[in-house]
């Protein structure tokens, strides 16, 4: 239980004894639903609720609920703080929605770990709810990687802020090559997640900048990782009810406790054979994109994906969102993509799509958006990129 008997919810402070008579029966007209969500598992948490109902994102599917017991998600909280060197007393930030796991569990690692517990709304910015010029501080916070993104963009006040805290957490959505040349200029240790729901939120962590920054992802203390037969990743602790989960995820395993991820198992394209893994495709595309932007960021969506072919039975297709905003030199990036890509893995042709199907939590759905193309092919604009 928190070493704190208090929140502060957008500014107001409100004590657990108080949570605990009220959170059931919350008046709308004064509470935002964002606070009503929060408080509700603030209060659900504080009397000893055992399980919860946790949506997921949808990221591999449609989005469904997760049965999650009150032990399973204490463990993870104290595995993360252990992790991070978290302590009593410290100041924790949560700008996430408690609608998902990593907005809960940013709560209940306040609960478990005794850490003071601010909640703001979600926001692009959440740090715009704070006047920092006269000081203010927090120790440890989780961003979605449009905030981190947005933070950084904003100037040196907000900048030090993040200077001064212990640990950053960044999840929810890739990490872009721009968002990842960004964060080098935080000095505190930022980590990337790897998890979902079904494992109460991450299980491992990758250091994104300063002399520690890794390819790897560790595993937090107490977590078994290995491999199923098609190098998928498994993965048994506390927080799986100590069974082995299979994940949907490819990884290379380097060690007893590291790997790196290499996609997700839906997403790998079979091209003559070769397996080619979508998502390290995008990685490679969006580095080269931003070096052929001179080091701008480059604000058109994009993702890769497979088309049938006669020859290969399937090849690699980048398909991008909106009109061509890129002026793309082909050859180049043909050059630039051969340094980091095989033959298989760059793509053969690219497709512009006015914009993409979504699904309902606003990921790009790529099954739909492919379907799309192959059942409209001949309409669409169409730009080779020649590989021979």
């Amino acid at each position: 239980m928190s070493e704190s008997s208090e929140i502060i919810l957008n500014g107001k402070s409100l004590a657990f004894e108080w949570i605990l008579e009220n959170y059931e029966d919350l008046p709308s007209e004064q509470f935002s639903q964002n606070e009503i969500q929060t408080l509700i598992f603030c209060g659900q948490w504080l009397s000893g609720q055992k399980r919860f109902s946790v949506p997921t994102s949808g990221s591999t599917g449609q989005p469904k609920s997760v049965n999650l017991t009150r032990q399973q998600m204490a463990a993870s909280a104290r595995m993360t703080g252990e992790a991070l060197h978290l302590n009593k007393g410290d100041s924790a930030l949560v700008c996430l929605s408690p609608e998902h796991i990593a907005g809960l569990m940013m709560l209940v690692r306040g609960f478990e770990l005794g850490l003071n517990v601010t909640v703001v709304e979600p926001a692009g910015n959440p740090f715009t709810a704070f006047d920092f010029e006269n000081g203010g501080h927090f120790h440890f916070t989780a961003f979605v990687p449009l905030q981190l993104q947005t933070i950084l963009n904003s100037g040196e006040t907000h900048l030090a802020v993040l200077n001064r805290m212990k640990a950053i957490l960044v999840g929810g959505a890739e990490v872009s090559a721009t968002l990842e040349k960004t964060i080098e200029q935080v000095e505190t240790p930022v980590y990337q997640t790897f998890g979902m729901t079904e494992t109460v939120s991450h299980i491992a962590l990758r250091r994104l900048n300063g002399p520690d920054k890794v390819e790897n992802y560790e595993a937090l203390p107490g977590v078994e990782i290995g491999q199923n037969e098609h190098g998928c990743l498994r993965v048994k602790s506390a927080v799986t009810n100590n069974e082995w989960l299979v994940t949907n995820d490819v990884v290379e395993i380097k060690t007893e406790n590291r790997f790196v991820w290499l996609g997700r198992i839906d997403n790998m394209i079979n091209s003559g054979g070769v397996k080619v893994s979508a998502e390290k495709v995008e990685r490679a595309i969006a580095e080269v994109l931003f070096e052929m932007n001179q080091g701008k960021s480059i604000h058109q969506e994009f993702f890769v994906g497979p088309l049938p072919d006669k020859i290969y039975g399937q090849v690699v297709t980048v398909v991008f969102e909106g009109v061509n905003q890129i002026q793309i030199d082909e050859k180049r990036l043909k050059v630039l993509l051969s340094k980091n890509l095989t033959t298989y893995e760059i793509p053969k042709s690219s497709y512009y799509l006015n914009s993409f199907i979504r699904t309902s939590t606003g990921k790009i759905d790529r099954k739909a958006n492919l379907a799309k193309i192959i059942n409209e092919l001949e309409f669409l604009p169409k730009v080779k990129i020649p590989l021979k």
